[in-house]
């Protein structure tokens, strides 16, 4: 008798089954607990929901919960215009600051593989609770050890030199723009982790050659920098700027996020959803306008 053979498929097809069988979960996943949610806050955003027996009832109002959000809640455009600013200060901050501390870790010396996990070390660690007990969240919660931990990262030094060299209060503006700046250090390294190894990766993709033809033109360290790192490294700034606006448009400890849980606790679905997508839309304009004008910046390599 002949064996009988079986299904015949060519190898090609065999692996893009393979390919769909690995991701098939995560495609349940992301259709269910993810697309199905975002189709229906949308069409929540466009209706009165309210609370029924086996479910809720969904009553059509239009752009009502909008009008809602920007014209009747007290809170929502004060708290969207605070964010948008700590965000323009934030970044660039940021930006910079990974920036040279890549190029520093990027360097030969004794300790460099501590000094790089001790600015990597906030991405392992950055829990809600830690951050909260080191930058001093929980110290009204009572916790004396918490209190006390926070008070190790408060500084006020940068007022004080302001006041020593005899420029501190001359402009209250200054004043506030130099403090909302400086004074929150640590947070500013804790935000930094990622950018630091998205640069330090950038780095280390420079070419040798490009290395050896600035040696051999008498490059200083200053002109080696503009000229060969700074052009590099300039796509990872674009992804950097991106990642850090949107890091910090989701930061759950905002004060637009938390209106939005606020007004989602009182069982206001719609006017919550409402809030969420006109929150999404606006960080989705802000990133393509940051983009469309750092783009124009970017050096990109040719082969």
């Amino acid at each position: 008798m002949k064996k009988s053979k079986g299904i015949q498929m060519p190898y090609e097809k065999r692996k893009s089954l393979y390919g769909y069988g690995f991701i098939g979960l995560w495609l349940v996943g992301t259709i269910k607990w993810f697309l199905i949610p975002l189709i229906t806050s949308l069409k929540y955003s466009f209706e009165t929901v309210t609370p029924a027996t086996g479910g809720v009832q969904e009553t059509w109002v239009g752009f009502e919960n909008y009008v809602y959000a920007f014209g009747v809640d007290p809170n929502y455009s004060k708290y969207l215009v605070s964010v948008l600013e700590d965000t323009a200060i934030k970044t660039p901050l940021i930006i910079i600051f990974s920036l040279f501390v890549a190029v520093m870790l990027n360097q030969k010396f004794k300790g460099r593989g501590f000094a790089r996990a001790v600015f990597f070390l906030p991405v392992i660690i950055a829990t809600g609770p830690v951050y909260a007990i080191i930058s001093g969240d929980m110290s009204s919660s009572g916790s004396s050890d918490a209190s006390q931990f926070s008070t190790m990262f408060e500084t006020d030094l940068v007022g004080e030199l302001l006041e020593f060299v005899g420029i501190y209060g001359i402009s209250d503006t200054i004043t506030e723009t130099i403090q909302s700046v400086t004074t929150d250090i640590f947070s500013l390294v804790w935000n930094s982790g990622i950018q630091i190894l998205i640069f330090l990766a950038a780095l280390q993709n420079i070419p040798v050659s490009a290395k050896e033809a600035a040696q051999m033109e008498g490059a200083t360290a200053w002109e080696y920098f503009w000229k060969i790192t700074f052009p590099y490294v300039s796509p990872m700034i674009l992804a950097n700027l991106i990642f850090t606006i949107i890091d910090s448009f989701t930061d759950t400890s905002n004060s637009v996020m938390n209106r939005i849980l606020e007004v989602q606790s009182d069982w206001k679905y719609g006017e919550a959803a409402a809030m969420a997508w006109s929150y999404f839309v606006i960080v989705m304009i802000a990133v393509g306008i940051i983009t469309v004008i750092v783009n124009k910046f970017i050096y990109y390599e040719v082969d």
